[in-house]
């Protein structure tokens, strides 16, 4: 028998967390201080009955509400996706069981950004192809990959495009027309873009006329085209590149000592497991509330993975105006599901499950651990310009590249993404750090994982390896490659949300 094999999260749950995988007829130690015979095969961060419970129990983990048995359980027993459901609409733990990790003081750092005209700064000094439609995208795409192997000046990072696959076939009004709209002129604007060329097809829905309008007038030294203006694909990439060379030998910039609660972080998990909520998560919060601490805005997205867990967070908000704006945005969910004959429990996927997560309120709960304890200060709409400091709900949906997508465009200038299962996501321009929530998975993905957030299950502090993730956070805005950048990935990552017809 093993003492470190079942871990109990909180006094009042009524799951054990199992450390390794077990096996049916194994008789551990238990963190009562007893022992209990596992009745089935049990994989690691599954959940293993701390009592016997009978068919309609309110099965409790986190010290929260994550649901309800659908027959009866022995204590030893697995409980997951065989006889756990969703729990009661209305049952919620009011009081917020999640360890704190609030720091009561930090390590005063600055990073080396770019400041901006508007007073943003910047972490990366990009030129940005952007497309107003899909069809210009192989055009923006053959601009940039030019460039992979071209000294550029100094003080200019890269070229990146920046592609989506709309634009057109849709109609010019309603709430995607307008969502579209305001994620690229996010993107032309963001603080990481020190140059912009603009490339249209020419007979698009979205017009560069229509484009240009909604950019107005910025600081951002803006030359836009059409490939049917220009004469084709060739024509249209050549003269690309000439616009970019010509953007390139007058934006560069020298990094200056700037504040840490000059950052906007973005704050995503994707490919979460049992240990998300416990490790990675948690580590990630806790950086949060230092940045927010410092002035600083941090972002959390991914309504469909707040859900189960909104009153929690409608508890921290700085007046009931933000709670209420919070709950409206989990009631359209749910409305929105209903429509589409889905369900928000529909959200935990394979790889969740397989790694120990069962409903969408268990996933729910260890994912708002990103957000540390500071206040909700403001909930905003997707790809929404953010409020220059304090912890800001984002409404997006739960998958990883629209969810960045709306943060980038809100203003994000560094992500971090928390993966238990292991994901291979970048962005551009914004660099995504990853963190994994265990420290095989990091083994297994070395060349995708920027940090190590395992060592928590084996005794490390929490605030320890958040005030590591601080470093790392600054390290890479000032420009220092994260795993994702080296590999090259984020082209391919930049998905608005589409929610209106296709035309």
């Amino acid at each position: 028998m093993s003492s470190a094999d079942l871990l109990l999260l909180h006094a009042t749950d009524d799951v054990y967390v199992a450390l390794r995988p077990v096996a049916s007829g194994e008789r551990l130690h238990d963190p009562d201080a007893g022992t209990v015979t596992v009745r089935d095969d049990v994989a690691a961060g599954h959940k293993v009955a701390r009592r016997d419970l009978p068919a309609g129990s309110l099965v409790r983990k986190y010290g929260q509400i994550i649901g309800s048995l659908v027959n009866d359980v022995p204590r030893g027993g697995h409980i997951h996706t065989h006889n756990l459901a969703m729990p009661p609409r209305d049952a919620r733990v009011a009081e917020d069981t999640h360890a704190g990790t609030a720091p009561v003081t930090s390590v005063p750092r600055t990073f080396k950004g770019i400041r901006r005209a508007d007073g943003r700064v910047g972490t990366r000094n990009d030129i940005g192809v952007l497309t107003t439609v899909n069809c210009s995208a192989t055009v923006a795409q053959h601009i940039a990959r030019h460039f992979d192997l071209v000294d550029l000046p100094q003080g200019v990072d890269g070229v990146v495009a920046l592609t989506h696959g709309s634009g057109c076939g849709l109609e010019a009004k309603g709430p995607a027309w307008e969502t579209l709209r305001r994620t690229l002129v996010g993107y032309a604007t963001h603080p990481n873009i020190g140059g912009l060329v603009v490339v249209g097809l020419g007979c698009e829905v979205l017009t560069m006329d229509q484009f240009l309008a909604d950019l107005g007038v910025t600081d951002v030294p803006t030359v836009s085209y059409t490939i049917q203006d220009v004469g084709g694909t060739k024509a249209a990439v050549r003269k690309g590149v000439e616009l970019v060379m010509e953007l390139a030998s007058r934006v560069g910039v020298e990094r200056t000592e700037c504040a840490l609660g000059e950052l906007v972080l973005g704050l995503k998990c994707g490919g979460s497991d049992a240990w998300s909520g416990l490790t990675a998560n948690p580590v990630l919060g806790y950086a949060s509330d230092v940045i927010v601490a410092a002035g600083g805005t941090t972002i959390l997205a991914e309504m469909p993975e707040i859900y189960g867990a909104e009153h929690l967070l409608a508890s921290r908000a700085v007046e009931p105006t933000v709670a209420d704006a919070l709950y409206s945005k989990i009631a359209w969910w749910e409305t929105y599901a209903t429509e589409n004959g889905a369900t928000l429990d529909a959200n935990p996927s394979a790889g969740n499950k397989a790694g120990g997560i069962t409903t969408i309120v268990e996933k729910s709960l260890g994912a708002v651990a990103k957000a540390g304890t500071a206040p909700v200060s403001a909930v905003v709409d997707y790809g929404a310009r953010v409020p220059d400091s304090g912890l800001v709900i984002m409404d997006t949906p739960g998958y990883d590249p629209v969810s960045v997508t709306g943060m980038v465009s809100g203003g994000a200038t560094v992500v971090c993404f928390t993966t238990g299962r292991g994901s291979v996501f970048g962005s551009k321009p914004t660099p995504t750090l990853k963190l994994s929530t265990n420290s095989d998975l990091a083994r297994r993905l070395a060349g995708d994982i920027d940090l190590d957030c395992g060592p928590v299950l084996d005794g490390r502090p929490i605030a320890e390896l958040g005030e590591e993730l601080l470093d790392l956070i600054c390290a890479t805005a000032s420009g220092r490659t994260t795993a994702s950048e080296d590999l090259g990935v984020g082209n391919e990552e930049i998905i608005p949300w589409r929610t209106g017809a296709v035309m």
